[in-house]
């Protein structure tokens, strides 16, 4: 399966999520989710119940993450987004680590003076609001990197 399938596949899954989850269940909870071998900390106790089941069914800390932040994406949006982006820091268990920066990026066809009128001067507010302030999320990329490269 290509990345860019299981990309789509994630993100209709993430999506169908969005729409089967009851109200209730998107509030925080307070009561943690304990596991034997292995811990889940978010602020959203469905979330930490999916990370811990994917350490239960063998996946590692970084398959963990990865699911935690489609599932934080639909239970619990302000803490994490598929339409942002991220860092993650991994720590092997040989004690070495590694750090992954997928923060949104300025489209392809940005250039150095898309902010500027046609005397170089900025035009204010154009980096800051509009079709040219956007940027390309990075968080699906992120996440898939991370299971693709450091996954089981």
């Amino acid at each position: 399966m290509t990345m860019t399938r299981r990309a789509l596949i994630s993100i209709g899954f993430t999506l169908s999520l969005s729409f089967a989850l009851p109200e209730a269940a998107l509030a925080a909870s307070p009561a943690p989710v304990k596991g034997e071998h292995g811990m889940v900390v978010t602020a959203q106790h469905l979330a930490s119940e999916i990370g811990v089941d994917v350490l239960k069914k063998g996946g590692n800390a970084v398959d963990a993450a990865v699911a935690v932040g489609y599932a934080l994406a639909v239970a619990y949006p302000n803490a994490g987004n598929i339409g942002g982006g991220g860092f993650m820091t991994i720590r092997f268990k040989d004690g070495t680590s590694t750090f992954l920066d997928f923060r949104e990026r300025a489209p392809l066809a940005a250039t150095k003076t898309m902010y500027l009128d046609k005397d170089g001067n900025p035009v204010k507010g154009a980096s800051l609001d509009g079709y040219l302030a956007v940027g390309v999320p990075g968080s699906v990329a992120g996440f898939e990197m991370a299971r693709a490269k450091y996954g089981t």
